[in-house]
């Protein structure tokens, strides 16, 4: 098993971007997926260039972590906050060319 590194690039909806992040941190998110078994890094970074982009670099142990990462009860909650503030999502692995 190889370690698995994710680039996930949300564009909120105008002016969401401040509220996404603070209903996470509200609802605990972050910290219940950083203590998930297989996370190696979970961080939001902001542009400030693009008010309303955010990046998220994931590191897992493998695939198959970042798999059952997906199936975690929280991850329901983290989708339902996204319908609201977020209007894209991107995904890419490093090196990959948007």
């Amino acid at each position: 098993m190889s370690e698995l590194t994710l680039l996930v690039t949300y564009t909120a909806k105008p002016g969401m971007r401040e509220t996404f992040l603070r209903c996470l941190a509200a609802r605990g998110i972050p910290e219940m997926i950083r203590a998930e078994a297989g996370c190696l890094q979970y961080d939001y970074y902001l542009s400030i260039e693009r008010a309303d982009e955010i990046l998220l670099l994931e590191r897992w142990a493998s695939a198959e972590a970042q798999a059952a990462h997906l199936g975690q009860p929280h991850m329901a909650a983290l989708r339902e906050i996204k319908e609201r503030y977020v209007e894209a999502t991107a995904l890419r692995k490093p090196g990959e060319v948007d």
